[in-house]
């Protein structure tokens, strides 16, 4: 591809149809630390180089890092046709050998993986939200996560002599705008997208490209081709989300519309795309809760509960409140303000350093005034500093916030609790303490929790800390909120096989499940055959009913071959 290695200036055009090919000038990017050390000259060397007035000494300039080609709308009517036209072919390759270029993929991921997480720091993401990512990353296309892929896609077995079939066949042409937050991981679900047999349009957010076009340009395109994928399996873009929406909507070559982005714009284009026919996949907002149960590992909380100021809390996933045991309410708060207290600002290559830039400061001002309007403590932070931790009312941090509410009632009527919050805060919500220390009076706390979990609009995922195997069979039984539920685990952790995204309610929108893209971005087709014996169709003897009475006899179930198959699987 075209981008230089080491610190060189790397530079990616559009990749149409798998071949580079010049943009409508560039988006560059400079290194966020220079950003944050000294913000007005670097935006304005951006600006500059951004809209053709650099000067010949601005392009050799030490802080940028690289630049990506702004796409046109012709060549995103282009992409989508040569994506309509390859994936057929693409389609035919088998499954297995598709399947390989995902764990190709992952290989060279590994051997790549401080590459990888140089360019999302000087993105901007911290060095600790860096490796996450990269562990994401792993744990998506790990071969156990392949495997179960492999196995969930192709079914067969034998039935009133007959082979039947669920095979999973992909939908066609698959368009993905990736996360502004998080563009590199929630891009990266092209990948088993694209093994599934499916044709593949991306737009790299204008705001925020590079390790987008990092990941497709550097490692994904170069294993397509490898794998036999013709070249317009793939296109990468980069041009503003609304207009191109409009396109993928309004084109007959795009199938589904993979959507990264807020509720109310996926409740919209939810909209859109039924009447457009497209399917719609939505990751959209997370309100995660974080219940923490009497018995519970106190320090293994709190860290889990610190995983919401990771990325200043601009992670969908991250929990956003906890539910804390009245018995061990003051002992976990306690611990985890000591923890916020010690968070600094800082820049994102020291290795101590979670927080970011919060983009929505005037926001969380107003969300941590309403709380505290309707009774909540304010514990510590919320305020604006600099790069230095400097007080400072144009600052781009917020200092780490934490917030208590005694009541669970009083707590739905917060909005710092019943609504996304993409910024650093969290807030403990201590359910009112039972009159009577009786188990019986836990079980109506535990019933209280869980439908308050429940009752929550949004529905990413859900964890719990207890010891108690009846609280954690509860937990795990019954909340139907969430597209992933963790016990006794980090919140934001990713394992091989569990998805990372995906949920109900306002995360996913109506069709909102745990979003393994293997399945999401393909159909169930149910095939029989029969092996050619010329009889008529017994409906009865199908279902394992004898053509004369007596009792039921069930129908033997074995594979059967397919014509040039052997009988062994």
């Amino acid at each position: 591809m075209n981008a230089s290695s080491g610190t060189a200036l790397r530079s990616y055009p559009v990749l149409l149809a798998g071949v580079p090919a010049a943009g409508q000038g560039w988006v560059h990017w400079p290194r966020s630390s220079a950003v944050l050390l000294d913000t007005y000259e670097t935006v304005a060397l951006k600006a500059r180089l951004d809209h053709d007035r650099a000067g010949p000494a601005d392009h050799d300039d030490p802080r940028l890092v690289g630049r990506v080609a702004r796409s046109t709308g012709e060549q995103a009517l282009a992409a989508l046709a040569a994506a309509r036209e390859a994936q057929p072919t693409w389609a035919r390759v088998p499954l297995d050998h598709r399947l390989d270029f995902v764990r190709a993929f992952h290989r060279l991921l590994r051997e790549r993986a401080e590459e990888l997480m140089s360019v999302l720091v000087a993105e901007g993401n911290p060095l600790q939200v860096s490796r996450w990512a990269l562990s994401a990353a792993l744990n998506l296309t790990h071969p156990d996560s392949v495997a179960y892929a492999r196995a969930a896609m192709v079914w067969e077995g034998g039935h009133a002599g007959r082979l039947v079939r669920l095979v999973r066949k992909p939908d066609g042409v698959v368009c993905l705008d990736p996360a502004r937050n998080a563009p590199m991981l929630t891009a990266l679900s092209g990948v088993p997208t694209l093994a599934a047999g499916n044709a593949l349009v991306v737009n790299a957010p204008p705001t925020v490209p590079l390790s987008t076009a990092y990941l497709f340009h550097e490692l994904v395109a170069p294993l397509l081709a490898d794998h036999g994928a013709p070249p317009g399996t793939l296109s990468v873009l980069c041009a503003p989300a609304r207009p191109m929406l409009r396109t993928w909507l309004a084109s007959p070559h795009c199938d589904d519309i993979f959507f990264f982005g807020g509720s109310a714009q996926g409740a919209e284009l939810t909209r859109s795309c039924l009447e457009h026919g497209k399917k719609p996949i939505m990751e959209l907002a997370g309100n995660d809760a974080l219940v923490v149960w009497r018995d519970a590992d106190l320090d293994g909380a709190v860290e889990a509960a610190l995983e919401r100021y990771l990325g200043s809390g601009q992670l969908c996933l991250a929990p956003k409140f906890a539910l804390a045991h009245p018995a061990v309410a003051d002992d976990f708060t306690e611990r985890l303000h000591r923890k916020v207290t010690a968070l600094r600002v800082g820049l994102p290559d020291d290795p101590e350093v979670v927080l970011t830039p919060v983009i929505k400061r005037n926001q969380c001002k107003e969300v941590l005034d309403d709380a505290v309007a309707r009774g909540a403590e304010l514990l510590c932070g919320g305020d604006l500093v600099d790069v230095h931790g400097r007080p400072s009312p144009r600052g781009p941090f917020v200092r780490p916030a934490l917030l208590r509410v005694r009541g669970l009632e009083r707590a739905a009527t917060m909005n710092a609790v019943t609504e996304e919050t993409f910024f650093p805060l969290m807030c403990v919500v201590v359910p009112e303490a039972a009159a009577s220390p009786a188990a019986a009076s836990d079980d109506a706390l535990l019933d209280a929790v869980l439908a308050f979990v429940n009752a929550n609009r949004y529905g990413l995922r859900n964890s719990l800390w207890a010891r108690d195997p009846h609280v954690v069979h509860r937990f795990t039984d019954e909340v139907t909120n969430g597209g992933v539920l963790k016990v006794n685990d980090s919140h934001i952790g990713t394992l091989p096989v569990l998805p990372i995204v995906g949920g109900t309610g306002l995360s996913g929108g109506v069709f909102g499940e745990a979003n393994v893209s293997f399945l999401r971005t393909t159909r169930l087709q149910g095939i029989s055959l029969a092996t050619g014996t010329g009889e008529p169709f017994d409906h009865l003897a199908a279902a394992g009913m004898p053509r004369e009475s007596g009792p039921v006899v069930a129908a033997p179930s074995t594979r059967i071959p397919l014509p040039g198959q052997s009988g062994t699987s």
